[in-house]
This record gives C-alpha cells, sequence and structure tokens, in this order.
C-alpha cells in the first residue's frame, strides 16, 4: 500500500475524501446486489473453491495464509491448486505459474506461491484461470483464491477473511478516504476468519464466525543469487532493510525481533525494484522479505539476502474446511 495513501487515511484529507467513498460503497452494494439476484453469474469451477481474502486494501497475510492452508490441505489426501488475478504482472490472459516465471509478467505473489511446489494460474477474470488449472491438473480437487473475496464471478464453497491483528480495519471508512473494501458486517458472512499476529487490538469481530490465530515463522536467512548459502547473524555488518510488501512495518518488528541492528527502507507493495534502488551508501548486508528477493535476483549480488516466513495456522481450520465440503 501506498504510504502517502496510508498517511491521508490518518489526516484532514480522508473528509474530502468522503464524497469519493460514498461513491465506491454504492457502487460495491450495487454490484453484490446483482449477484445475489441473479442479474450477475458466478462460475463453478467444477471442484470446490475456497476464497482467501480480506476486506481491507493492503497486505494482511493472505499469500502465506494461501501457501499453509495448501500445505495443509495435502497432508489431508487433497490435490491443491492456487488462482490469482497476478496483481502486479502485466499478463492479460490466463497463465500458468512456474517458480522461474517473470514477477513483472505472472505477479510476485504468483511466482512466490509457485516456487512452494503447487499447481499455479493467473487471470483477470479467476474463472478463467481456474478452468485452464484445472484442465492443465486434472488430479487438482480443490482450488484456492489467493485474494478474491471480492470477485463474485467465481463461485466459492469455502470463504476466510484475513483480518491484520495489528492494524485492524483503520479508521474504517470505505476506499479512498479509508481501507476499507467492504464493510465489517461482511465478516459476519463469510465461513472463517484468520487473525494474522494477534495483538492488543480489540476487533469488533463477530462472534458467530469462527475465528483463528495466524503467526509468521523465520529466523534463517538466504542469499538471493545463491539460495544454497543460508545464515543467522550478520554480526559486525553494516545492515539496511527493504520490504515492498503490504505492510513493511511487519517485517521490520520482526527483524527487530531476531535482535538485527539495521536502518529500514519501506517500499510500496509490489514494487518493482530496480538496481538504483538498492544503492545504499555504507551498506554490506540488505535484508528483505522473499516476495521482494523474487524481484532483485542480481541487482546486488552478494548483499542481498531474503527471510522466508511460514504461516503457523491451526489445523482446525483445514478441518473446518474439509467437514464443510464434506471430505
Amino acid at each position: 500500500m501506498n504510504r502517502g495513501i496510508e498517511l491521508a487515511w490518518h489526516s484532514p484529507l480522508r473528509f474530502l475524501l468522503l464524497p469519493f467513498s460514498l461513491i465506491f460503497s454504492a457502487l460495491a452494494l450495487a454490484r453484490r446486489k446483482c449477484y445475489q439476484t441473479g442479474l450477475f453469474t458466478s462460475e463453478k469451477a467444477g471442484v470446490p473453491v475456497v476464497i482467501v481474502g480480506n476486506i481491507t486494501a493492503g497486505g494482511a497475510g493472505k499469500t502465506p495464509l494461501v501457501a499453509a492452508l495448501a500445505a495443509e490441505l495435502e497432508k489431508r489426501g487433497m490435490h491443491p491448486g492456487i488462482v490469482s488475478r497476478g496483481y502486479g504482472g502485466s499478463s492479460r490472459k490466463p497463465s500458468p505459474v512456474s517458480a522461474s516465471s517473470d514477477p513483472s509478467v505472472s505477479g510476485d505473489e504468483p511466482v512466490l506461491l509457485a516456487s512452494k511446489g503447487f499447481p499455479v494460474w493467473i487471470g483477470r477474470k479467476r474463472a478463467d484461470a481456474a478452468r485452464q488449472l484445472l484442465a492443465s491438473c486434472p488430479d487438482c480437487d480443490i482450488l484456492i483464491s489467493d485474494d478474491g473475496l471480492q470477485h463474485l464471478a467465481l463461485k466459492r464453497d469455502f470463504e476466510i477473511a484475513v483480518v491484520d491483528g495489528a492494524k485492524g480495519f483503520g479508521n474504517g471508512l470505505p476506499l479512498p478516504a479509508g481501507p476499507m473494501r467492504e464493510g465489517i458486517s461482511r465478516l459476519s458472512t463469510v465461513d472463517a476468519i484468520v487473525v494474522n499476529s494477534p495483538g492488543e487490538l480489540d476487533l469488533p469481530l463477530p462472534r458467530n464466525v469462527p475465528r483463528f490465530d495466524m503467526r509468521l515463522h523465520g529466523d534463517v536467512f538466504f542469499d538471493v543469487d545463491s539460495p544454497e548459502n543460508s545464515a543467522s547473524s550478520f554480526d559486525g555488518k553494516r545492515i539496511h532493510a527493504i520490504a515492498g510488501i503490504g505492510n513493511p512495518k511487519r517485517f521490520f518488528d520482526h527483524l527487530e525481533s531476531l535482535g538485527i541492528d539495521f536502518i529500514p527502507h519501506p517500499f510500496p507493495d509490489h514494487h518493482p525494484y530496480i538496481a538504483q534502488d538498492l544503492s545504499f551508501e555504507n551498506c554490506d548486508i540488505i535484508l528483505m522479505t522473499e516476495k521482494d528477493a523474487i524481484k532483485c535476483r542480481g541487482l546486488a549480488s552478494g548483499k542481498c539476502w531474503f527471510l522466508p516466513v511460514r504461516a503457523e495456522i491451526d489445523p482446525q481450520l483445514a478441518a473446518l474446511i474439509m467437514k464443510t465440503l464434506g471430505k
């Protein structure tokens, strides 16, 4: 999320944006009503579809959850595939994604998910991506959509809303005056809520929807250009850290919890890095997220290290999905 927009949400400028928020909310409501009344139709994929999305703009931890959920479902005998819009990429048609795909074409998050070993397809229309994925992977028996809570053209069997436990719902206003894609009441209609990094915020979550907590873990770094090399400390090094994710502060807080002294450099989500972005003075090591590393290969060889994180989720979430689907 662009830092300037977030600052506007906490300044008097948000009041000037309220008329546009009313228009946004009215259009979103009208669109949902069109699907509810059958004026617009949702396409069935042919296998169960699990949506992992959120009601706020910006990163909430959807992609790590998708990867963890796919792994958990695989343990239970399922063969998951993943569909995504491919945000940040230039591709306009349904396309397969591999670990070696160009993130400027496929998007950084789909490439990251493909590196975990699951079949991934992208498409502006997720129903088209789902159809192509199933045609290319006939053993796939469940689909997970990375994002797409508001993409109602793809019929879903289970909805998961991810909530940022550190940021909550911001000022509670709809876009563009605030971060809300949909109202908090939308959470009452999903099948499960996952709170990423639950903290001290008293979140106004509905009591009738199952809640699960998620935490991100990781303490071993890998060389961006030679990932066979790993390290857990960089004593005596002059360290800078970059983060082009929805919530850069979460990554910087994680580094601080590991006892690392560094200079932070937040970038917009999905930032397309160039060499000049990494030209820091007095710098021995540049630390980054795994998502950033996909776009930083070869930009500062020998200096760049990434920190993979794994999402720790309650196995009961996968059990609830299986039960709901009758598996």
